[in-house]
């Protein structure tokens, strides 16, 4: 046996840390994350470094956050010559394989991993492209409310389909591996699509619920009229101006939600129990976390794509048998910080690559689970340059306070320890003064917002100008075996596919209230007038 762990990464898809029994929640259940958290570190304030798909792990992969690396949204490849996570454990020795999401662009769907064992769920080319010039309005494929206000259960789901093959797969792998001649660590990454949207699942997780006691959202809808721009802008892009959402869609919605977290979590239970079969366990760090989360109706809103807490703080667990105890870490952390924890986990982190990993946004949380907090710079700065504000907006939380940017928007400042709801701006408030003044200076150090708006525009031309020509389409999908080109969600888009979504296939629920034309759009955006009016 290697005297350098295994590491293995398992990764949920739009998984909030509120969500879970581990921070606080009282009607999930996770017996199996709550297990592996008893082993190990759980760290409280874990956030995604942009609350969108794509750009959140090319961030977590690189090490680098999302406007360095020209990631913007779900249809920016991560150039080949930026090394991720996988390439740097290559380096330091290691064995690397990809199982399940990852939500790769472009022709290169390895990135570093020397095996990739599944299809992706998601298309690989430019089809999910950001149009900033449509402004609000512009409502990308698969973000519409039918994802929330069908949720229910049903017979059988997509995602269930493509999770339960990656569950296969990586079992099979951990087998393989425990068996192998090649006694090189290895370094893995298993990635679940579930709990992402839509909420349907398989009855007998959604039986592991009684309905009753399905809590309902502890910020209610808040008026139009009192949102913030990014806010309103997201009501647009996700469609909520077209569906009217009731207690029961929140409900319902909910308890397929949680019930798809217990599916997941059954599936984590199944690949440590292989673990400690094979003899793996004891010498591999096994990390949990998500790529961003999801808003569950608080504040009235649904996905992920904004700074409140439900979509940008996720649940980050590290279980290293040989080391840690179980404890709970408060300072504040990302997803850019795992590659130089991986890293330095693997005993790397000298000679060449101390330079390269210098010079990264993320930085090693072994001290943290070490006990040593004195040096860490307990500041998390997240992105987010897609759908909905169209403008570049960037949030900066350091101690209890967070702070939102949305470039030529008022600016937002709330004290997370005093209110944990994030209802109260303190932006405007004298005595906050020094703190706001000192966010905004992170903020905007080596930030340029007018710059990197034009960047983006002109990446989006250029991306959709390559996506809309006549003729053969590139198909950068990853075969793992044949037909998985066809089997998922590629360039027929959601929509078409919903008859592979669910079974029994649903009854599409058309919206019920009247379309809004563009121009009456841009006078609710400019306060002119309200919605409803």
């Amino acid at each position: 046996m290697s005297d350098k762990p295994n590491i293995l990464l398992v990764m949920a898809d739009q998984l909030a840390a509120q969500a879970l029994q581990l921070y606080g929640n009282q009607v999930c259940k996770t017996p199996n994350l709550d297990r592996l958290a008893g082993e190990g570190a759980v760290f409280t304030n874990n956030y995604s470094n942009n609350p969108l798909c794509v750009p959140s792990r090319a961030s977590m992969l690189t090490g680098q956050l999302s406007p360095d690396i020209d990631v913007y949204d779900n249809a920016n490849e991560i150039a080949s010559s930026l090394p991720t996570m996988a390439h740097f454990m290559r380096a330091s020795g290691y064995q690397t394989f990809l199982c399940g999401k990852m939500h790769f662009i472009g022709p290169d769907q390895l990135h570093g991993f020397e095996e990739r064992l599944t299809t992706d769920v998601y298309p690989a080319d430019f089809q999910w492209i950001a149009d900033w010039s449509a402004g609000p309005a512009f409502v990308p494929s698969g973000t519409a409310l039918n994802g929330v206000v069908e949720a229910g259960p049903c017979v059988r789901t997509m995602q269930e389909d493509y999770d339960d093959d990656v569950a296969y797969q990586a079992y099979r792998k951990i087998y393989d591996l425990a068996r192998s001649d090649n006694k090189k660590p290895f370094f893995g990454v298993v990635s679940f699509t579930s709990p992402h949207t839509p909420f349907n699942v398989s009855q007998r997780y959604w039986d592991l619920y009684n309905h009753n006691d399905i809590d309902l959202p502890a910020v209610p809808e808040i008026p139009f009229a009192e949102l913030d721009y990014l806010s309103k802008a997201l009501f647009f892009a996700h469609g909520r101006h077209r569906h009217s959402v009731t207690n029961n869609h929140r409900l319902n919605a909910r308890h397929a939600y949680y019930a798809m977290i217990s599916y997941l979590d059954e599936k984590l239970g199944q690949l440590l129990e292989q673990l400690e079969e094979t003899g793996l366990r004891d010498n591999t760090v096994v990390v949990f976390t998500s790529d961003h989360g999801e808003m569950m109706g608080e504040r009235g809103m649904w996905f992920k794509q904004c700074f409140w807490e439900w979509s940008a703080r996720v649940p980050l667990v590290i279980s290293d048998r040989r080391t840690t105890q179980a404890t709970s870490i408060q300072s504040n952390c990302s997803l850019v910080d795992l590659l130089p924890t991986f890293v330095a986990l693997a005993g790397g982190g000298d000679g060449p690559l101390a330079r390269t990993i210098s010079e990264m946004a993320g930085h090693s949380l072994v001290p943290l689970l070490s006990g040593e907090t004195g040096q860490w710079n307990d500041c998390v700065i997240a992105d987010y340059l897609a759908i909905g504000p169209c403008v570049p907006c960037r949030m900066v939380k350091k101690g209890t306070f967070k702070y939102i940017f949305t470039y030529g928007h008022p600016d937002l400042l709330f004290d997370l320890g005093a209110d944990p709801n994030e209802l109260v701006n303190l932006a405007e408030d004298a005595t906050h003064l020094p703190v706001l003044s000192e966010l905004q200076g992170i903020c905007m150090r080596d930030y340029n917002p007018e710059a990197l708006m034009a960047k983006i525009v002109t990446s989006q031309r250029r991306r959709s100008f390559i996506a809309n020509l006549p003729g053969k389409k590139p198909n950068w999908d990853y075969v793992a075996f044949q037909g998985d080109s066809d089997r998922y969600v590629r360039r027929d888009g959601v929509d078409a596919t919903k008859s592979r979504l669910r079974l029994p296939r649903a009854e599409t629920i058309a919206p019920d209230l009247p379309e809004l034309s563009s121009a009456l759009i841009d006078r609710m955006m400019r306060g002119e007038i309200d919605f409803g009016d």
